[in-house]
C-alpha cells in the first residue's frame, strides 16, 4: 500500500489528509494556523498521522497547498490551492464543472475540465471583502458565534441592503441598522445575500456552468450556501469533507507522485498546478 498526503495551509486554518493508493481518505486533521505557519502545518499533519495509525516512512510523498504552502517544510513539493481545490473537487464529485471557494481572506471562482483540470480561475485577492473574515466580523458585532450566524440568517424576512462588504465597514454598517431597530436575523440575512452577489460576479468572469461544488470552510455556513443556491438558480454540491477539499486535491497530487516514484518512473508524473505551471504564479 503506497501512501500520499495533502498539507493545505489557509489563513485561518491548517486542514491535513493523507490519502492511500485505493483513493481512500485513511485519515484528516484540523487546526488553526496561528502566528507559526510552519508549527501548525507540522501539528496538523502529526495529527493525522496518529489518526491513521501510520508510521512516518509510511508516507510515500506530501504536498503542500494553501496561502502557506512553502512553510510545509517537511514536505517534498507544492501545488497551488487552485489546483488543489479544482481536483479535490472533482474528485468527490465528477460532474464538478465550478467550484466556488470562499476561505478566510479570499474567494476564488474556479473552472474545472473533464479530468479535475483547471481550465480558467477569477480570484478575490486584494482585500478580505466578501469573505469568511467578513463573516466572522458580523458575527463579531452582533456578539454571536460564528456557526450559529448561517441558521439565524434564513429566519430573515426582510434583509437589509449592505452599502458594502468591505470588512473595515461593516460594523458601522450593522451597527447603524441596529440603532434603527432592525432585527439580526434581517441583519445576517443581508450580510448573506450581499457576499452571495459579490461571488456571483467573480463567476461570470469566468462563465457560470453546472454541476456547482462548494468548497472552503464556509461551506460549513448553511445560510451561505443557500444564499448563494438562490443567486444560481442551481444546487450546490456541499459535502462533509468541502472544509478538506484542498488538502484532498494535494493528497491526490502526492499519491500520484509516490506512486510513479515506487515504478522507477518519477519523471512521468507531470502534473498541471505544480507551482512552476500556474501563471499567478508567475506574475
Amino acid at each position: 500500500m503506497i501512501y500520499g498526503a495533502g498539507v493545505d495551509v489557509g489563513s485561518t486554518q491548517t486542514k491535513a489528509v493523507i490519502m492511500g493508493s485505493g483513493r481512500e481518505i485513511v485519515a484528516r486533521a484540523l487546526g488553526m494556523t496561528g502566528a507559526n505557519v510552519t508549527k501548525a502545518a507540522e501539528r496538523t499533519f502529526n495529527e493525522a498521522l496518529a489518526a491513521s495509525g501510520l508510521p512516518r516512512e509510511k508516507v510515500g510523498y506530501i504536498v503542500g497547498t494553501g496561502y502557506g504552502r512553502y512553510k510545509v517544510t517537511f514536505g517534498d513539493g507544492q501545488v497551488t490551492e487552485i489546483s488543489c481545490h479544482a481536483r479535490g473537487a472533482h474528485f468527490m464529485v465528477p460532474g464538478t464543472r465550478t467550484v466556488i471557494d470562499i476561505g478566510g481572506q479570499d474567494t476564488k471562482a474556479i473552472r474545472v475540465g473533464t479530468n479535475g483540470e483547471v481550465v480558467d480561475f477569477a480570484m478575490n485577492d486584494k482585500c478580505a471583502a466578501g469573505t469568511g473574515r467578513f463573516l466572522s466580523a458580523s458575527a463579531e458585532v452582533l456578539d454571536m458565534p460564528l456557526e450559529k450566524i448561517g441558521a439565524l440568517s434564513l429566519e430573515g424576512k426582510e434583509p437589509v441592503r449592505l452599502s458594502t462588504v468591505c470588512t473595515v465597514f461593516v460594523e458601522s454598517d450593522i451597527m447603524s441598522y441596529l440603532a434603527q431597530g432592525k432585527k439580526t436575523p434581517d441583519i445576517l440575512a443581508g450580510v448573506h445575500r450581499a457576499i452571495a452577489a459579490r461571488t456571483i460576479s467573480l463567476l461570470q468572469r469566468i462563465g457560470l456552468g453546472p454541476e456547482y461544488t462548494m468548497t472552503g470552510g464556509v461551506a460549513r455556513n448553511v445560510g451561505m450556501v443557500t444564499s448563494l443556491e438562490e443567486k444560481l438558480k442551481a444546487p450546490l454540491n456541499v459535502s462533509s469533507d468541502s472544509h478538506f477539499m484542498g488538502a484532498i486535491g494535494a493528497a491526490l497530487f502526492a499519491l500520484e507522485r509516490a506512486e510513479a516514484a515506487s515504478r522507477g518512473r518519477a519523471e512521468e508524473a507531470v502534473i498541471s498546478g505544480w507551482d512552476d505551471g500556474l501563471a499567478e504564479e508567475k506574475k
